[in-house]
């Protein structure tokens, strides 16, 4: 007797997607490792610029008034924040339209040409005001393509992970920025040491721009041959009446959700990963070198707790994760900026344990968010909301902190990091646990009250 497809024995016997996600495929991992090394050099050339913001404020900038041309190179790195929100929108919404894939194809090409774009453009003594017009264009370029880029990987990454490891595959994102801070950061550090300062004034900042286009081409490659993700190929297979979206009060307060749990860990990476070293050296008096050392050997730890936090949140949950962040920062921060002195060792111990509670809501952030969002509508909500909440709660930690520490009221902007460890506990009593969900079948990313609760809730088990 034959069994019809739609009987339940058959249905018995006919593996899920979910099951088959459980053991990853050759073409999953081929399309992670794409993943991961687009990020690497996405962070690593949106570091450079920081790195070797002094020699482009020569180059770029009338010389005449040095101050000036380096606060006009700031300003224009802080464009490049701006345009993020609008470059996670744009590219989200393509993601959903055309594809998880074709998006960080396009992305880390228009990364590699603005990369090798501010290496070519000649200066201000050859060309006037054209040379900062054009490297405004490149890094508002690069802002936008940076936007659509961390979201649209946070999508593709949690996509085609294993569901029971979902938070371990999205520790790679945050693995793979870390360690593109950290080879731009060597790189500044080498290139410095071989070129010397007049080398690295003529021609050396600009090896490090060429540097990124060429490894560009490499990644881009590398994308080029991984796959679509099930989930958007799958998705596009469905009528449209059938598929879940979100009303635009839905979408805001999801995108509200995704604020309240993002701004506490935003602000820290940005405190402690990028901003630590230079408070250590300008305002404890470090020596610049021993900070710099202390800061790459405490990001290298930072790593290795990247996938350890990872991991747990496949256990215990994201709501138990995201809220223990919250509740460690607000004990620990102040007092570890207190530990800082001019002895390297405190500023080592300091970002260690400042990194690892912010590795306890970024390892498993991109699997988190990515479970609020339904398939549809997943790769905009995600990048734009994660990008406006970087440009308001990250991009501004470096110079809130400068600011309170030179009025003499330090301790002020640790009270403003509380008030955003504050919200990301907030943000954990009111989602949902996601864990372990069937990314094709996302609704309310809120927890609901008396059974209803009980029932969703179980279902995440």
């Amino acid at each position: 007797m034959s069994v019809s497809p739609s009987s339940p024995s058959a249905e018995a016997d006919t593996p899920t997607r979910t099951e088959r996600d459980w053991r990853p495929q050759g073409g999953q991992f081929r399309s992670l490792r794409a993943a991961v090394a687009g990020n690497v050099l996405e962070w690593f050339d949106w570091t450079l610029y920081a790195i070797f913001s002094t020699y482009i404020a020569a180059h770029f900038f009338d010389k005449a008034d040095g101050s000036s041309a380096l606060l006009s190179t700031l300003a224009v790195f802080a464009v490049g924040f701006l345009a993020r929100p609008l470059g996670g929108l744009v590219f989200g919404r393509l993601a959903d339209a055309r594809g998880r894939k074709t998006v960080l194809v396009v992305t880390i090409t228009i990364m590699s040409v603005a990369s090798l774009m501010i290496a070519l453009v000649p200066g201000y003594e050859q060309i006037g005001v054209w040379s900062s017009v054009l490297l405004l264009v490149a890094r508002l370029a690069q802002g936008l393509a940076h936007g659509g880029e961390s979201g649209v990987s946070y999508t593709y990454v949690s996509e085609i992970a294993p569901p029971r490891h979902r938070g371990l595959w999205s520790s790679s994102v945050f693995f793979a920025v870390t360690l593109g801070v950290m080879l731009a950061t060597a790189l500044g550090a080498v290139s410095t040491a071989a070129f010397g300062e007049d080398g690295m004034a003529s021609y050396g900042w600009r090896a490090a721009f060429v540097l990124g286009a060429v490894l560009g081409l490499l990644v881009l490659w590398l994308r080029k041959t991984a796959e679509e993700t099930s989930h958007f190929t799958e998705g596009e297979a469905e009528p449209d009446a059938v598929r879940l979206r979100l009303s635009k009060g839905q979408a805001f307060r999801t995108g509200l959700l995704v604020v309240l749990l993002a701004c506490g860990h935003n602000c820290a990476y940005y405190v402690w990963a990028t901003f630590a070293p230079s408070f250590a050296i300008s305002s404890r008096g470090m020596d610049a070198q021993s900070a710099f050392v202390a800061s790459l050997l405490a990001q290298a730890v930072a790593l290795v707790m990247l996938i350890g936090w990872g991991a747990l949140s496949d256990r215990v949950g994201r709501r138990p994760m995201i809220i223990a962040m919250g509740v460690a920062a607000i004990v620990l921060y102040y007092p570890l900026s207190l530990l800082i002195s001019d002895a390297p060792w405190t500023l080592f111990v300091a970002q260690t344990v400042g990194m690892g509670v912010w590795a306890m809501g970024a390892a498993m952030y991109p699997a988190f968010i990515s479970e609020l969002f339904p398939t549809h509508t997943r790769a905009a909500g995600v990048a734009f909301a994660t990008s406006v909440s970087v440009a308001l709660f990250g991009g501004t930690a470096p110079y809130l902190m400068t600011w309170f520490d030179q009025s003499g009221i330090g301790w002020g902007f640790w009270i403003w990091v509380g008030v955003l460890s504050s919200l990301a506990i907030l943000g954990g009593t009111l989602v949902r646990e996601t864990k372990g969900i069937d990314l094709g079948a996302v609704t309310s990313p809120f927890r609901e009250r008396g059974p209803a609760r009980t029932e969703q809730e179980g279902a995440t088990r």
